[in-house]
């Protein structure tokens, strides 16, 4: 089976930020997206609202026909703004105000009993979860025992190799995670930094059945158009996997 794409549309509201107007719409590029043979859309409520607004994934829960994933902290106040509006998923990812992006993975281990709770809370409202970590055996095993749906693999480590480092230990962390996620019946998805240029290796996991990419392909949409961005990347990743 095919890896699925989701795109990450968070930098289309980080530019309709920049100037606190109305454009780019961030639902317009989702749509685009979709009609360009994305699997999902992904966006990421901050909880200083950097980019993606509630308003936002609001719209995008009414039109769109695929799933909506949304990233956000597991915080009361994430919990209130995103579980009214029932995503098809949200992935918890760790968050400091600081940061430009997302760094590292979500330590499962530490907040085992607070993700707990917040994970009831969102499978009481029917939404399935899954928990951006770093491809680490205890890490995966905890996400397993707090029942998430899926785990997420951060990529950040591989994608931020410099030129020339050899890529093997990286991927080996990750097929051997995504390994043990499967045979633990963990959904196996993965992102972070993914581009053109290395999502291949790891589109050929095979228990990686879907991509989470953002700001490669909307950085590649300024130049070629987000149709085609889009539909290059699903080609590579289908090269990669097969």
């Amino acid at each position: 089976m095919p890896v699925r794409l989701g795109v990450n549309i968070d930098h289309v509201a980080t530019i309709r930020q920049a100037r606190g107007g109305h454009e780019p719409e961030p639902t317009a590029a989702a749509l685009l997206a979709q009609g360009a043979g994305a699997h999902g859309i992904t966006v990421h409520l901050r909880a200083d609202r950097r980019h993606i607004q509630e308003r936002d994934i609001k719209v995008l829960k009414d039109v769109l026909a695929v799933p909506l994933n949304v990233e956000c902290a597991a915080t009361s106040e994430a919990m209130e703004a995103v579980v009214p509006i029932k995503p098809a998923w949200v992935t918890l990812v760790p968050e400091t105000r600081e940061e430009l992006t997302t760094q590292g993975g979500l330590d499962v281990l530490f907040l085992h009993a607070h993700l707990r709770q917040i994970i009831r809370e969102l499978h009481a409202s029917e939404i399935r979860v899954s928990l951006f970590i770093d491809p680490q055996q205890e890490q995966v095993k905890m996400a397993a025992k707090l029942e998430a749906e899926a785990v997420e693999f951060n990529t950040g480590v591989y994608a931020d190799l410099t030129p020339g480092a050899d890529p093997l230990p990286e991927l080996n962390r990750l097929r051997e995670a995504s390994r043990l996620a499967s045979k633990l019946g963990l959904k196996v998805l993965a992102g972070h930094g993914l581009s053109l240029f290395n999502v291949g290796p790891v589109a050929a996991i095979p228990e990686v059945e879907e991509l989470n990419i953002g700001h490669s392909i909307i950085g590649r949409a300024l130049l070629v158009g987000l149709d085609l961005a889009v539909r290059e990347m699903i080609t590579t990743i289908n090269e990669g996997g097969q």
